[in-house]
């Protein structure tokens, strides 16, 4: 099974790169936020995959992170979701969003994803909602936090204070789900830090 591919990136598509690893060109299908983390034609890159075979088709569908493939197998374990259905969901959503929507059952917030209805959304949340504490979300979750915004300083403050960046990123997100969005940066630390630290 091919499980990484490095190489350069020669060419992109709305769901598709290829990845040219000492002259073979491998086509991937990617999520968006997979498409969007992996730069520029030209640019080395490297890929976790995951080769999906059915009766008249193989596909290798590629990942930024190995948790967005870790939750990429758990969606498609999920009966009536195939591996496009899945990869939409990974372009709506982050592992961190994805990971928090399944532990609090918030099937709308899957249902945001093209190609999912509320039935099936529904499906998914109740079907992942005990496996969706024990997948890590780093590197994802680092990544997810817009640089300069709230969550993202307050990662920053962690780390500083030499918590590992998979850490500071749990436990940020568990006080963003604890606050809101909104929350001040200094509740959010302080929030965070019990989290980190417990």
């Amino acid at each position: 099974m091919i499980a990484k591919l490095t190489g350069l990136l020669d060419d992109t598509g709305a769901d598709w790169a290829v990845i040219d690893v000492a002259g073979v060109g491998y086509l991937v299908h990617c999520s968006a936020k997979t498409l969007a983390a992996i730069g520029v034609r030209g640019d080395t890159v490297a890929l976790f995959t995951d080769l999906q075979v059915s009766e008249n088709d193989l596909r290798l569908i590629g990942f930024a992170s190995g948790a967005e493939r870790d939750w990429f197998r758990l969606l498609t374990g999920v009966q009536g979701v195939g591996s496009k259905v899945a990869l939409a969901i990974l372009s709506a959503l982050s592992t961190e969003e994805l990971q928090r929507a399944c532990g609090a059952g918030d099937a709308a917030m899957v249902a945001r994803a093209q190609g999912v209805g509320p039935k099936l959304a529904g499906r998914i949340v109740n079907e992942l909602k005990d496996k969706a504490g024990g997948l890590p979300t780093a590197p994802g979750a680092v990544s997810v936090a817009p640089p300069g915004s709230v969550s993202a300083d307050a990662m920053s403050a962690l780390q500083n204070l030499g918590f590992k960046p998979q850490v500071a990123a749990t436990a940020v997100a568990a006080a963003t789900s604890e606050l809101g969005d909104h929350a001040a940066l200094n509740d959010l630390v302080r929030v965070a830090l019990k989290r980190a630290a417990g």
